[in-house]
């Protein structure tokens, strides 16, 4: 109940989903969580639910200004800033046939830029407070090429070679920085294009994960169990990447 204590988080896309699951599973190991997401009303319903160990701030990744406030206020309330769980995404299906631009840049500025500005803002922060570790969430699409999810795609590789250069330009600081790597997981962004691209019948395990699954890597990556890896992709994909048996 303590693999956490005394380490203060920020956590992007934190109100719902993956991030919510980190946030619960973060208090429970004893660390201050500064819930941040758009979404306010789910966003402090959480805070409510978790009690002082935990705040809400909205947050819009993609807002270099908010970003400053968010880290200026997780420093103000809870005195430090170890752990940046950048989860905040979006994801949406089109082909390259009709792909929209307006879609390509959102995503890309939702899912890259928004972390590459928390690195940017919560730098200073992190090294204040080193030891300390920075959990980004890409995908199973940040390893390999998912179609007709274009922008996903190519948004969380970009996530994944932000992590390996951050990395080695951080280490000497003090601060980790690894990625994450969920295949389908049971949460809105799933169910939002289940009908379009198949969740389950493709993994080794044939099940989605429970966003407590990955919860559970995120709270070992941030906390100091995993103080000898950094730059590294720990998939979470129920054996996706395996690859396939064939009959016979």
């Amino acid at each position: 109940m303590d693999r956490l204590k005394g380490k203060v988080a920020i956590v992007t896309g934190g109100a719902s989903g993956i991030g919510a699951a980190s946030s619960r599973a973060m208090v429970n190991e004893g660390a201050l969580v500064v819930v941040a997401d758009v979404a306010e009303e789910q966003g402090s319903a959480l805070a409510d639910e978790l009690g002082d160990s935990v705040a809400f701030q909205r947050l819009d990744v993609t807002d270099e200004a908010g970003w400053r406030q968010v880290v200026a206020f997780a420093e103000a309330t809870f005195g430090q800033l170890n752990v940046l769980v950048n989860g905040a995404g979006i994801g949406l299906t089109h082909p390259l046939a009709n792909h929209p631009r307006d879609i390509w840049e959102r995503t890309l500025a939702v899912n890259l830029t928004g972390p590459f500005l928390g690195l940017v803002t919560a730098l200073e922060a992190l090294t204040r407070g080193v030891p300390s570790s920075v959990v980004n969430i890409s995908s199973y699409a940040g390893l390999n090429g998912v179609s007709p999810q274009h922008a996903y795609t190519a948004s969380k590789h970009g996530l994944t070679g932000l992590t390996r250069s951050a990395a080695r330009e951080l280490a000497p600081l003090g601060v980790r920085v690894n990625s994450v790597h969920p295949g389908g997981v049971a949460t809105p962004m799933i169910a939002a294009f289940s009908d379009q691209v198949p969740t389950t019948g493709l993994n080794t395990l044939q099940r989605v994960a429970r966003p407590e699954e990955i919860a559970a890597m995120i709270v070992f990556l941030a906390s100091d169990e995993s103080s000898y890896s950094t730059g590294s992709q720990f998939s979470a994909d129920g054996g996706l990447g395996a690859g396939m048996t064939l009959p016979g």
